[in-house]
């Protein structure tokens, strides 16, 4: 990941990315689906509450095996994700302050996780053999943008 994915006016936008986060993707894709668009002290409190498990976050494709919550069928409640989303969105808005944006009236325009570098890794077997054990990363890229 070079860099990020849009464009944006840098008078009334602060954006961070988190890189090489060793996260799911398929899970961090999820949770940034499910706070895009949201006030930042709206999101950073569902994050808090899939922490706490309290809010499951809905995995409507790929939910084989994801037990069905309340009021949203198949979820799951990503805690390692969440906390990792946080801290980007969190730096963020540091860099949002340190800008002189107002950090009362932020949402978020763009939050993506993409896949990062793959950290090879082995597992012994029997026998004398190795079962390739590899660990996935994850680039998180949030821009928020100051609403009048």
């Amino acid at each position: 990941m070079v860099g990020y994915t849009q464009y944006t006016d840098p008078d009334t936008t602060a954006r961070a990315i988190g890189k090489e986060i060793p996260i799911s993707p398929r899970k961090s894709r999820e949770v940034c689906r499910m706070v895009r668009g949201k006030d930042v002290d709206v999101a950073l409190r569902m994050l808090e509450e899939v922490v706490e498990l309290k809010r499951p976050v809905s995995f409507p494709r790929r939910d084989a095996g994801a037990a069905h919550k309340k009021g949203i069928g198949p979820g799951r409640y990503p805690e390692k994700c969440a906390r990792a989303i946080s801290r980007v969105i969190e730096s963020a808005i540091h860099n949002a302050e340190y800008k002189g944006l107002d950090t009362d009236n932020l949402k978020i325009k763009v939050i993506t996780a993409n896949l990062g570098r793959t950290i090879p890794g082995y597992m012994p077997r029997a026998h004398g053999r190795s079962t390739p054990w590899n660990q996935q990363t994850v680039n998180i890229e949030v821009i928020l943008e100051e609403v009048q």
